[in-house]
Parts: C-alpha cells; sequence; structure tokens
C-alpha cells in the first residue's frame, strides 16, 4: 500500500466538540506536525522571537493580533522543516482574509491543502461538555453566558470558511458525537476515501487489503 505523498490538512470545529485532541491524533498517525495558532503565540513570545515581541505587545495591550502578523506567524512555522510534507492547522484560518493568506501561500509553494476535517457537534452538547470542562478545571468564568458567546463567534466567523472550502471540494464532516475512538475511527475513514491513508493505520491496511 502507498501512503499518502502530503498530508496538508485543516481541523474545524466548535468549542468543545475535541478538535484539539483529534487534530493531535490525525497529526501523529499522518507523521505530520499540529499547528495551532495559540502554540505558536506563545513559543515565539517564549522564545523572544521579534515576531514574539510583535504578539507580546498586542497581547499586553488587551488587544487581538491581527490578521497579517497571524499570518506571518503561521507562514514562518509552516516554512521549518518538520512541515515539508506536511501539516494539521488548528485555529487558522479563522476568517476569508486568513483564507486568502494561506491559499495565497501554498499556491506560491506550488502546494494546496488536501482536506478541511468539520467535526460537526450540536451547539447543545458542545455547551454541555464545556461546563464540564469548566467544572473540572475549576474556572468560574466560563459561564453559560461566556460559553454560548464564543460558541456565537465560532459559528459566525467560521460559516463563511467552511463555505470557500466547500466549493473546493475540500470539506471532510464527522460526526463528532460519540467515544474518542470512534470519532477519530471515522476521520482516517472519511480521510481514506479521499485516498489519504495514514501510516500505520491499521484499518486503512484492513480495508486495502494489507495485512
Amino acid at each position: 500500500m502507498t501512503h499518502t505523498a502530503s498530508a496538508r490538512f485543516l481541523i474545524v470545529g466548535p468549542q468543545g466538540s475535541g478538535k484539539g485532541t483529534q487534530g493531535v491524533l490525525v497529526a501523529e498517525a499522518f507523521g505530520v506536525p499540529q499547528v495551532a495558532t495559540g502554540d505558536i503565540f506563545r513559543e515565539n513570545v517564549k522564545g523572544g522571537t521579534e515576531l514574539g515581541k510583535r504578539v507580546q505587545a498586542i497581547i499586553e495591550a488587551g488587544d487581538l493580533v491581527p490578521d497579517e502578523l497571524t499570518s506571518e506567524l503561521v507562514r514562518d512555522r509552516l516554512e521549518q522543516a518538520d512541515a515539508a510534507r506536511g501539516f494539521l492547522l488548528d485555529g487558522y484560518p479563522r476568517n476569508r482574509g486568513q483564507v486568502d493568506d494561506l491559499e495565497g501561500f501554498l499556491s506560491g509553494r506550488g502546494e494546496s491543502l488536501d482536506a478541511v476535517v468539520e467535526l460537526v457537534v450540536p451547539r447543545e452538547e458542545s455547551i454541555t461538555r464545556l461546563r464540564q470542562r469548566a467544572i473540572d478545571q475549576g474556572r468560574t468564568d466560563d459561564t453559560e453566558e461566556v460559553i454560548a458567546n464564543r460558541l456565537a463567534i465560532y459559528e459566525r466567523e467560521t460559516a463563511p470558511i467552511l463555505d470557500v472550502y466547500r466549493e473546493h471540494g475540500l470539506v471532510v464532516r464527522i460526526d463528532g458525537v460519540g467515544t474518542l475512538d470512534e470519532v477519530t475511527e471515522r476521520i482516517f475513514a472519511a480521510l481514506a476515501e479521499r485516498g489519504l491513508h495514514a501510516d500505520g493505520d491499521d484499518a486503512t491496511r484492513r480495508s486495502a487489503g494489507v495485512a
């Protein structure tokens, strides 16, 4: 069985959908780095890079990191050697401007996304999960109102992004309700149907008739 030549993915889902956990599992299975914007911000700030200093000044002022700087940080990360064969993006792009920035960067390298994994979770389920997580982590500031507002932002900002990727035929819709393993299996099965096979994916090997 031949493995996927490249694996350039974006994982999208509302807060509480489990996309962070699933993103790690998919990235590990395909042997590519998970690239999360929050991690990039922290790494650059901690490392004292020039980009990190700019991010820190913006955050300390209580402002949001602008699209231009966010895209610059992501491009810098994707140019690192471990992302040469692929990556899994989590948290970027968040809006149409960032979608255009990413497409411009990838097309300039003769590359493109292979799939956009959309984890579909009902709003009520997300709220229940987030409320439980807040209790488990002792986060009293995560009220139901705050959680609902976060989900509203996701629905408002992310829907247009998914529409763009649907037009390109890249979106793989996954039912995000179920056990961790069930959702993971759904993702791998859907990607395999598109010819995207994870290294060491037993389910994929069985479906291909390989022991």
